[in-house]
């Protein structure tokens, strides 16, 4: 196939030197799934699902849990804290994190929070740090009357 002129992008005169960093992402989309407290996993766990089924990279997926940790998680945690950590650093799957030490997780496209329990305070603290995490998109699985009640006041 020939390339016409209209498949080249033009060249954009720029600084040379060292990239100067992108702006600041937009805001991410927030999508609500109504669940339980006992459900909130299980609509967490669907959601990555279909994320990955939509062909979204696993790497780019970051999933919080506010009550019980995700069984991925306490897997990989028996395997001590530097394992789990390095899962995290190296990117390549859906990392699975408690709101309890969420902050240490890097952001990515895409962070699903269970609200599967907790605390009213791990709630609180998590949905904000997830918004803040999320480069595109924030899915939040549980109750909706407390996920907008935190969002509303948090973000």
């Amino acid at each position: 196939m020939q390339r016409t002129q209209r498949d080249v992008a033009p060249a954009k005169p720029g600084p040379s030197g060292p990239a100067t960093p992108a702006a600041p992402a937009a805001t991410p989309q927030i999508q609500l799934i109504p669940a339980s407290a006992e459900g909130a996993l299980d609509a967490a766990d669907e959601a990555v699902d279909l994320l990955l089924d939509s062909g979204r990279a696993p790497g780019d997926v970051l999933v919080i849990t506010t009550g019980a940790q995700h069984p991925w998680a306490e897997h990989e945690l028996s395997f001590g804290e530097a394992s789990y950590w390095a899962q995290h650093d190296s990117g390549d799957d859906v990392f699975y994190t408690d709101a309890a030490i969420a902050s240490r997780a890097a952001s990515r496209p895409v962070v699903v929070v269970a609200v599967n329990g907790g605390s009213a305070a791990a709630a609180a603290t998590a949905l904000p740090l997830a918004h803040s995490r999320a480069g595109a998109l924030l899915i939040v699985c549980g109750d909706p009357q407390q996920i907008n009640s935190v969002l509303g006041a948090g973000v």
